[in-house]
């Protein structure tokens, strides 16, 4: 749960799609997956399995002459694709002013299990 952190911050400074130009490294790309599964977070899951499918190949071939994953977009005729997935994926963090989809999700997990946040007995 803890990978979904950094997609909040995406999607609050840039984008979905910009977020795997940041943190598109694979095993934190498979946690960001799972946790937001985790976190019943489906809708917004299946955004980023799509963004992932989108971005992944295009950023594995990119070299610093390639700029931002934008003009990577724009360069291979997929910006239009490349907005689809920032648009849905905004709207669906789209709660209003300082709130958060992935950060309330984090707050009735933990409500819901806290067994699974918490140790049951202290530890020495």
């Amino acid at each position: 749960m803890a990978a979904t952190h950094w997609l909040d911050k995406s999607l609050t400074l840039d984008s979905i799609t910009w977020h795997f130009g940041n943190f598109g490294e694979p095993r934190l790309v498979a946690h960001t997956e799972m946790g937001l599964h985790e976190l019943g977070l489906h809708d917004l899951a299946q955004c980023f399995v799509e963004a992932k499918e989108l971005m992944l190949p295009l950023l594995a071939r990119r070299t610093e002459a390639d700029g931002d994953p934008y003009e990577i977009l724009e360069r291979e005729g997929l910006k239009k694709r490349g907005d689809e997935l920032d648009e849905r994926a905004s709207a669906l963090d789209d709660l209003g002013p300082g709130r958060s989809l992935i950060y309330e999700a984090w707050i009735r997990y933990t409500r819901a299990h806290p067994e699974r946040i918490f140790e049951s007995e202290p530890q020495p």
